[in-house]
């Protein structure tokens, strides 16, 4: 923030990561300023922010960085899942299109199941977990395959390029 009000020759700077669903108002955009910036300011931020969905504000700068790794960078991890279980399913045999749907509303009520139950994700895993079943393999060949740890290296990595970015 410093640095964009130095160049703009600004003291009341707001500094946003909105992230790509915000362009169909779904998205997450998380949100710091300026202590300068009046209280008045800042809620027409949020009201605008709203429009695009969810909105967070921070207190400090470096938590947008850390943000960025999972909200902005969030569809990105998304996409690649959805993209490698549609692949999936089109080499069991499904069409690309039948495949891509069950993929999108699996994901979609997924994600809307969670958030309604309010349950941590591993109960919700286990809820669909039978012993010795098809969701008990698949978590069995993700561990073996590192997912957790991927996912994890991944989003400290876009965490560190945030970071980098920020320093240009």
């Amino acid at each position: 923030i410093r640095k964009i009000g130095e160049s703009l020759a600004a003291e009341n700077v707001i500094r946003v990561m909105p992230n790509t669903p915000s362009q169909i108002g779904a998205g997450m955009c998380v949100w710091t300023a300026s202590p300068e910036v009046p209280a008045e300011s800042r809620d027409a931020v949020k009201t605008m922010l709203r429009a695009l969905g969810k909105e967070l504000y921070v207190e400090t700068e470096n938590m947008i960085d850390m943000a960025t790794s999972l909200s902005a960078t969030g569809p990105t991890f998304t996409f690649m899942v959805m993209e490698a279980l549609t692949d999936a399913g089109v080499h069991l045999g499904f069409s690309r299109e039948v495949a891509k749907e069950l993929v999108q509303e699996t994901m979609l009520g997924s994600v809307k199941f969670a958030m309604e139950s309010h349950k941590h994700p591993a109960e919700l895993r286990n809820m669909v977990t039978s012993p010795g079943g098809t969701s008990a393999e698949a978590i069995y060949q993700m561990e073996k395959g590192g997912l957790r740890t991927v996912l994890s290296k991944a989003a400290y990595a876009a965490y560190r390029r945030a970071v980098e970015l920020g320093k240009k």
